[in-house]
C-alpha cells in the first residue's frame, strides 16, 4: 500500500475529516496519514483505542514515536497520559493497551537504528523555552542527527521569519490555528513539507503545534513492505 508515500510532495491533511480505519486488533482503529507498506509499514498514523483494547505482544523493527492526544495510552512500561511523547527504539518491543481508551499520533519505522534512546517526556510538566522571535515558546523532545523534534506554541498574532526547510518539516496542529501564505490549518490538521521546500509562519489567533524537522531526506522502508 502506498498513501501520500512520496516524501517530495507537500500534504495538509484536515485528520477529523479522515476515516477510521478497524486494525487487525478489535477495538483499535487507524486514520492513516502515509503508509509504504502492509501491515508492516512505514507510516503515520492516527490510532484510537476503544477503553479496554490491547493489542498484540510485538517489536518494534523500524522503531515507534507517539504523542498521546487523549485519554492513557498503557504498556508494561507504564501509563502515559495526554501530552506524554514517547520514543521506542528500534528493536524495542511492548504489549499496549488502553483501559479508559485513549487516540495517538504515531510514526513507525522512521527511526535510525543507531538511535537507541528511549524517551518518555510528560509535555504538561516539562517547561518552555524562549523561540526565535516575540511571542514563540519551544519545548525540546528530541534531536538525532539532523532530526528535530518539539512542541511549539505560538501567541496571538506571532509572526516568524520566511526561511526554508532542509530535510523537510512536519506539523500536527495541536491547539488553535496555525497559518502560512498557503493557508489556514485549525486543530487537527497535518502537514508534511518537503525537504527545501519555504514559507513564512504565523498565527492570527494562537496555536500549539508538534513539529518534526530534518527527517524527510532519506526514507528507509521495511524490506517486507511491497
Amino acid at each position: 500500500m502506498k498513501l501520500h508515500a512520496d516524501l517530495t510532495q507537500r500534504i495538509v491533511l484536515a485528520t477529523p475529516d479522515l476515516p477510521w480505519l478497524d486494525s487487525p486488533m478489535p477495538g483499535v482503529q487507524r486514520r492513516m496519514l502515509d503508509r509504504d507498506g502492509e501491515e508492516v509499514a512505514r507510516a503515520t498514523s492516527l490510532v484510537r483505542y476503544a477503553p479496554g483494547s490491547a493489542f498484540s505482544p510485538h517489536t518494534h523493527g523500524g522503531g515507534e514515536e507517539f504523542f498521546v492526544l487523549e485519554g492513557v495510552f498503557s504498556d508494561e512500561h507504564g501509563d502515559y497520559p495526554a501530552g506524554t511523547y514517547v520514543r521506542n527504539p528500534v528493536g524495542s518491543t511492548h504489549t499496549p493497551s488502553s483501559r479508559e481508551g485513549c487516540t495517538i499520533l504515531v510514526k513507525l519505522w522512521q527511526m535510525h537504528p543507531d538511535d537507541q534512546t528511549q524517551v518518555v517526556v510528560d509535555t504538561t510538566a516539562s517547561p518552555w523555552s524562549p523561540g526565535l522571535v516575540d511571542g514563540l515558546r519551544v519545548m525540546p523532545l528530541h534531536t538525532y542527527g539532523t532530526e528535530n523534534v518539539a512542541l511549539v506554541k505560538w501567541a496571538p498574532g506571532t509572526q516568524f521569519q520566511p526561511h526554508t526547510h532542509w530535510g523537510g518539516e512536519e506539523i500536527f496542529v495541536l491547539e488553535g490555528v496555525f497559518s502560512d501564505e498557503y493557508g489556514d490549518y485549525p486543530m487537527g490538521t497535518w502537514l508534511r513539507s518537503p525537504h527545501g521546500s519555504r514559507h513564512t509562519p504565523f498565527s492570527r489567533e494562537g496555536c500549539t503545534i508538534y513539529v518534526k524537522t530534518g527527517h524527510l531526506v532519506e526514507a528507509k522502508v521495511p524490506s517486507n513492505a511491497g
